[in-house]
This record gives C-alpha cells, structure tokens and sequence, in this order.
C-alpha cells in the first residue's frame, strides 16, 4: 500500500508503522517476519516483531530490522608484493544497519477513540571493520477512531535520532593518502524528525467483501527532497492505498507513491511515480504476504519482492 498504513496498520507491525496502533491487536499474542529484496537483489531488507497485550488497556512491543548490502568486495589487497593482480586476496564486507524497536501503546478510557504510543529506538550501524556507529532515537503516534473512519499522526525521530560514528581509520588512511581524500574522523550524525498524517476509511459489502483505503501525507525537515510539494523548511509527499478483502481471508492490495520529477538530459522534465501491488491470505490466524514495488519499473527506483509472515494467538485460560 506504499507504506500508507500508519491510520490501519492493526496488528505487530504497528509498532514500526505507529506504535498507537498496537491497541488494536485481536489476539493476545502476534509474532511477524518479514524478508525484502532490494532493488533487484542489491539489498536486503529483514524483520521480525512480537507484540502482547499486558492487560486491557496497554500493549507492548519489540521488533528487529537490518538492512544492508552484503559480499561487497574489499580489493585494497588484490595486488601482491610483486605488483600482480591475485583475485584470491580479495575479500568481502557488509555494509549494514541494525535497528531494535521496544514499543508502548495505551487506550486512553477516558477519551473515546484515543490510542496513544511510542517507540524507543537503537540503533547499529556499521561498514566492515571501516566503521561503526550506535545511536538512539524516540517516535511518538496517536490515532483517534470514529465509526468507520481512522485518524493518525506519527512523529519519527521526535527528538532528532543520534548516531556516533568511530571510524577504524588505520585500515584505509593509505589509500585516502594516495587517492586525495580526506582521511575520516569519529563524527555525530542526526536524523531529523519527520511528521506523518493519515487517514483511512473501512467499508463492507454484503458482510462478504471490504475494501480499506488511506491517504497518508508525510512531512520531512531535512531541506529540499525530490517530492511533488518542496519548500525551504520541510517537503511534503502524499501516498495512498487500497485493500480488497475477501471474508477477511483473502486480500489484494495496490498502493501509489513516491512521486518525484525527472530532469531529462535534454532540459526538459516529467513526472514518475512508484505503483506497488500485493496478496495476502488468512489460514487460521496464520498470514501470508507478498508485495511487488514499482510495477511495471514505472519509477527511477528497482522492483522489489516482499516477502512476510504473520501469526497470532491467545493464551489458555486454565481453571
């Protein structure tokens, strides 16, 4: 649905999408995997999340992400002492990125329809033995309920998300020496907030059939970005998707985002936009998912193939 889901997302993936949301959870227990190819193979994107109720009114989660390109071959050995090129010295690092995700929610009795939540983030980051990096970071989400309708915020990187870079500098300070680059030092970087605005709207057909749609607006801080609405201070980029459901069993998915400009080499400019698509299926609380990004290469980025599973029980209630 093109990551427009922080208003509907109700299950333990809410906890990356919009923490709020984990009160919205149906079983007592939900565990979630999730495996993506980047960008033709390049990259890949993993995930794992758990989410429970503690009692009837807050939930908690935690959930584990690493995205990072592997076997990136490090050919600062490839010639020997005689100056010969010897492919058997080559060898490979990852570039990686870790991040651990622990998630609070609350309903909020008094204010019918409020859900609040927040994250708590740690971060990982690292480039062989090139380099490392830790770093925190804080998401706050709410969501207001009203009939079919759904309303969200969800602030990530509230408070700005701080890495600490150390850099194992003795590895590369030769080749930074004789190529003219500068050698790197231990450095802070800081990840901006950024606003999402969402809103969805359920509806059933003969108690069979549902369709679920939602419009997200997402606002960054972080200067110019390639979006339909740029401005000095922040830029704005709308998504939307749908949801068909069948007996809340089968679902198919389409979702439209990423809209940016092209300049052409000519002068001239056009418009791309990234179209994704995805099935589902509910086998006794057991949820299979797949999604295809960017249909048909319509936008400047590569398909990806998203693969995820889904399962959720209660517990027994012993006499």
């Amino acid at each position: 649905m093109s990551e427009s889901v922080v208003a509907s997302t109700s299950d333990v993936t809410a906890g990356y999408w919009n923490p709020a949301n984990l009160t919205d959870l149906t079983n007592d227990f939900e565990g979630s995997l999730m495996h993506s190819s980047y960008f033709a193979g390049i990259a890949n994107y993993d995930y794992l999340g758990f989410a429970t109720r503690t009692d009837t009114s807050s939930y908690l989660g935690i959930s584990a992400i690493r995205f990072a390109i592997d076997d990136i071959p490090d050919t600062r050995f490839l010639y020997d002492a005689n100056g010969a090129i010897n492919y058997d010295r080559i060898q490979f690092f990852s570039a990686a990125d870790y991040a651990f995700i622990f998630s609070y929610a609350r309903k909020i009795p008094k204010l019918k329809g409020i859900q609040l939540g927040g994250n708590f983030k740690i971060i990982h980051r690292n480039v062989g033995d090139f380099a490392k990096a830790w770093g925190f970071g804080l998401d706050i989400g709410a969501k207001f309920s009203h009939k079919k309708w759904s309303f969200a915020v969800m602030a990530r990187d509230i408070t700005g998300t701080f890495n600490a870079w150390t850099h194992n500098s003795e590895l590369v300070a030769d080749v930074y020496l004789q190529t003219g680059n500068e050698i790197p030092s231990n450095s802070i970087e800081i990840t901006l907030p950024r606003l999402i605005f969402g809103v969805s709207r359920i509806f059933y057909f003969k108690e069979k059939f549902s369709a679920l749609a939602e419009v997200d607006l997402e606002l960054t801080f972080d200067g110019k970005r390639n979006t339909l609405a740029k401005f000095s201070l922040f830029s704005l980029a709308p998504k939307a998707g749908l949801e068909l459901g069948y007996q809340q069993k089968i679902f198919a998915r389409l979702g439209v985002g990423e809209f940016q400009q092209i300049k052409e080499f000519d002068g001239s400019s056009s418009h791309s936009f990234q179209p994704n698509f995805g099935l589902g299926i509910n086998i006794k609380g057991l949820q299979i998912d797949y999604a295809l990004t960017d249909i048909g290469n319509q936008a400047e980025a590569l398909y990806s193939h998203v693969f995820s599973l889904k399962y959720g029980w209660d517990s027994k209630n012993e006499n």
